[in-house]
This record gives structure tokens, sequence and C-alpha cells, in this order.
């Protein structure tokens, strides 16, 4: 445990060192602000950068809190989902490259310490830049189109956090089994692009993959109710994440001693 806790705040350190710290939670802090200001201004937008008719009236019915709340949610999962990616991608991979991660295990560090680790430190940064993201977006919405009910946000908030706990931990297993951060980065992608494709298509088969999360959370705010298989997905992802989270370190065990 104490060896743990000293490999937090080493990477804890190495995030404010790098400056993730700063430039991650301000990028998804600008994601939450820029939904809902595009869609109250937009009107107003086309107007005056559109080549339009002299006297063109333009009347865009106004989204609902629930719709410009998904819009962001929707930002997360492209260009958020991205920027998680590429910010962790070389975690585990960069250090393997570099030859860093000898330094580390050669002195009496168990792998599951230097992965878990850094799976925490990455997975804490998150949830803070997801968090602040979602609320800066939260003010906006209250302000310019009403207020949202707590109890969904909240559940949706929790809901979504955990798609993002998914793809984190997706990104620290395929980083811990590459040599280099962009097959990690490809192989993560690849994989989520899979799961979200295959649960679209076959809705009714893969009721509980983590791939539904998404479109569960759709119908959480937009129709304010539980789908019927959203707890069951969630413990299906939950047990995901922890069997992954339990074989990643074997693998990469085996991979450096290899």
């Amino acid at each position: 445990m104490k060896v743990g806790w000293v490999l937090f705040r080493k990477e804890m350190l190495e995030h404010i060192r790098n400056y993730k710290v700063i430039w991650m939670p301000i990028v998804f802090i600008l994601f939450g602000l820029t939904e809902p200001l595009t869609a109250y201004y937009l009107p107003e937008i086309l107007q005056s950068v559109g080549d339009l008719p002299e006297g063109t009236v333009i009347s865009i019915p106004s989204p609902s809190s629930g719709e410009v709340l998904l819009s962001i949610l929707s930002q997360f999962s492209t260009f958020g989902v991205l920027v998680i990616v590429l910010g962790f991608m070389g975690t585990v991979a960069g250090e393997r490259k570099n030859r860093h991660a000898v330094l580390v295990l050669v002195k009496p560090v168990p792998y599951t310490s230097y992965i878990y680790s850094k799976w925490s430190s990455a997975l804490l940064l998150v949830w803070v830049s997801y968090s602040l993201g979602l609320l800066a977006g939260l003010y906006y919405i209250n302000l310019l189109f009403g207020a949202i009910d707590f109890q969904i946000f909240v559940q949706g908030y929790l809901v979504y956090g955990l798609w993002l706990t998914f793809i984190m931990t997706l990104v620290i297993f395929f980083s811990s089994l590459v040599q280099t951060p962009g097959l990690a980065a490809f192989y993560t992608i690849g994989s989520t692009m899979l799961i979200t494709f295959l649960s679209g298509s076959l809705t009714k088969t893969l009721k509980w993959s983590p791939g539904q999360l998404t479109n569960y959370v759709n119908d959480l705010i937009l129709k304010e109710r539980w789908a019927e298989n959203l707890t069951g997905t969630i413990f299906l992802t939950l047990a995901i994440c922890l069997t992954i989270l339990f074989i990643t370190p074997i693998l990469s065990r085996n991979k450096e001693l290899n």
C-alpha cells in the first residue's frame, strides 16, 4: 500500500510537470462551454456570417436543456475521448520505450502497484476534467435554457463517467502491452469504435454491452427514465473493468520478462 501511494504521488507530480493538470481540464471546460453558447447564439451567428438576402429572418427552434446537455456529452464522446487517449497512450508504453520503466521495476516494486498507480492517477485527472467541463456546461444550460432535474443530471453524469472509466481502462491496458504509444492509441480507438458499432447494430444481443451506456444516457436525460437494461450494463462494465485491471499487471509483467 505504501509503495502504491508513493507511485501514485509520483504519477500526479508527473502530470503537474507535463501540464496535464492544466490543459486537460481546460479542454473539457471549453467543450462544455462551447455547446450551450453555440446553440443559444446560433441564429445570430448564421445571420452575421451567412450570405443571405437583406431582411431574411432565421428562425431556429430553441433546443431543450436535455438536448444541449447531450450535445456536450457528444463532444466528450468524440474529441474528449481523443484527448484522453492521446494524453495517456504513453503511460506505460512510453516509459517502456524510453527504458524508464526498468529503472522503477528493478526496485522491489510490484507490477500491480506500478500499473494501478498509473491507472488511478490518470482516472482521477479524467474525472476532474470531465466534472469541470460538465459543470461549466451545466451553468450555461441553466442560465440560457432552463434548469435540468438534479437527480437526472447526477445519474447521467455517473453513467457517462463510467463509459470514460472504461475507455481509460482500455488505454492503460493497451499501453501496457505494446512498445509504442501510437499502437496503444490505435488499439484503444479501434476497440472503442468496434464496441460502439456492434452495440448500435446488435442492440438486442448486446443490450448489456458497455457501448450501450451512451444510448442509455440519452434515454435517461431526454425521457427521464432508467432503461430496463441499464443496471445490468453498469454491473457488466464494472466487471469488465475489474477483469482488465486484474490481468493487466500479469500480462505487462510477462511482456517485460519476454
